[in-house]
């Protein structure tokens, strides 16, 4: 009996072992919660399929900063908006354009009340990793010519070999043309590929780290491999240039060329609920943004804008990224406009402080594969609604402007979820910094992707729909 009751309390002792690794694990694996999939109806569902086509239209066309601002550009100027040129088009109901050299834009209807007494900014970017050309962009390579290639943004090298890309962009001239570019992103048209070594004999690189299968200087396309009777296969290579955008090969050095991912936008999967597309990050905020404000009936009681800057994968940096000044300058343009003779600085730092603003960009979904790589109580999930970025450290929102932005959500009936990366694994951020530099009331939200800042990224459809959603009701909000 007594070597029974030893049997027993050995057994209680495994299964306590047992149930508390178990606990352990989970704590280690993100909780299921339900899809806001569940919550909808087919009224809904058909409206989150339909909102998805004009959406993929636009990743379509939308392959670098410049083509997206001409989308965005097409899309208000269809809704009624025209380019700001002098101050007595700034009155209650205006829909005006405020362009930064093409590459960043603000889109503005002007409220009934003045700015400096408050206003509403949805800021996004609408730049995304890809491949630049250098400014002398073909070399020889063996019996090819090759593309020289400087990297964008933070991705894995490596995803980018063996994969189509088309070359898109523009090429300047001393004498003033501007060419444009596009190359491999229509039937028919030629490719270029970064081609990986064969599994037959790539022993001696099998030692390279996750992170180092392609070095930079090893992301280089091919561009050509046929050489003239007399010309070297680079020399051909430039000809067809030359020939096919007359230009010179010095017009090469003042060009923007990019090497983006040559595959169309597609639904993904047998239920078609996730759209795959390069460039999500973080062209649905841009997008959704863009619509969200074209779709402000009337005159708002606070002024409201989309506010789509550019480089935000690299800094934010030059005169199109929100490290500049293009923004305040726009607001110093309405509020002159407004104030008249009366107009003084301290009107613009009222106008700044009076703001309140969505910053939305994208953020790391949960993957299925690795979800140890999310902290289970605070990741964010696909189809899990529209996320509150919550940093920590000193770069969450005020807790009065996250609790405004939870009334508006709640008031609109629409889900949301946090995001909090993991402590010392990783994180990101958006271009709300320089927004509250300037005290301007700032909250980053965003919705999660899936292989964020590849060539293929995933988003689902309910939350493009969601968030869209909420930057409707947050320009509406009072």
């Amino acid at each position: 009996m007594r070597r029974l009751t030893r049997v027993a309390r050995a057994l209680l002792v495994l299964l306590a072992l047992a149930h508390a690794a178990l606990a352990c694990a989970c704590a280690e694996t993100p909780a299921a919660k339900a899809s806001t999939w569940t919550g909808i109806t087919a009224a809904q569902r058909a409206e989150i399929t339909q909102l998805a086509e004009p959406y993929k239209r636009f990743l379509a066309a939308a392959r670098t900063a410049q083509r997206a601002t001409r989308e965005e550009v097409k899309q208000a100027e269809q809704a009624g908006f025209v380019p700001f040129r002098e101050a007595s088009q700034c009155r209650p109901g205006a829909r005006l354009i405020f362009s930064a050299h093409d590459r960043a834009v603000v889109l503005v209807v002007v409220g009934s009340t003045p700015i400096v007494a408050g206003s509403r900014v949805v800021a996004a970017h609408h730049d995304s990793p890809h491949i630049d050309l250098k400014g002398r962009p073909v070399v020889a390579a063996g019996e090819f010519a090759m593309f020289k290639t400087i990297y964008y943004g933070a991705l894995k090298k490596y995803q980018w070999a063996n994969l189509p890309l088309a070359l898109v962009g523009r090429i300047d001239t001393a004498e003033g043309r501007t060419v444009e570019v596009s190359l491999g992103l229509e039937p028919g048209q030629p490719v270029f590929v970064i081609p990986d070594n064969a599994p037959h004999s790539d022993k001696d690189l099998r030692t390279r780290t996750y992170a180092d299968v392609l070095a930079g200087e090893e992301m280089d396309p091919v561009a050509g491999s046929i050489p003239g009777a007399k010309t070297s296969v680079v020399d051909e290579v430039l000809a067809s240039l030359r020939q096919a955008y007359g230009v010179k090969d010095a017009d090469l050095v003042s060009a923007e060329l990019q090497l983006v991912p040559a595959a169309a936008p597609a639904d993904v999967g047998l239920d078609r609920g996730l759209i795959g597309s390069c460039g999500q990050d973080d062209r649905l905020s841009a997008w959704c943004a863009t619509r969200a404000l074209t779709e402000v009936k009337g005159t708002p009681a606070l002024t409201a804008m989309a506010w789509i800057s550019n480089n935000e994968e690299v800094g934010s940096i030059n005169n199109s990224g929100a490290a500049s000044t293009f923004l305040t300058s726009t607001y110093a343009e309405l509020v002159a406009a407004q104030q008249g003779d009366r107009y003084r600085d301290l009107d613009l730092r009222h106008a700044l402080r009076a703001a309140q603003v969505v910053s939305a960009d994208c953020c790391d979904g949960v993957n299925p594969l690795f979800p140890q790589t999310s902290e289970a109580s605070n990741a964010a999930r696909l189809g899990g609604g529209v996320a509150l970025k919550l940093y920590g450290r000193g770069f969450n929102a005020n807790a009065e402007y996250i609790a405004r932005t939870r009334r508006v959500l709640d008031q609109a009936g629409i889900p949301w979820q946090t995001q909090t990366p993991k402590v010392d694994v990783g994180g990101g951020g958006t271009i709300g910094g320089f927004m509250s530099a300037v005290e301007m009331e700032v909250i980053d939200v965003g919705v999660p992707l899936l292989s964020m800042h590849s060539p293929f990224e995933l988003s689902s459809k309910i939350d493009v729909w969601n968030l869209y959603r909420f930057m409707k009701a947050f320009y509406a909000a009072r």
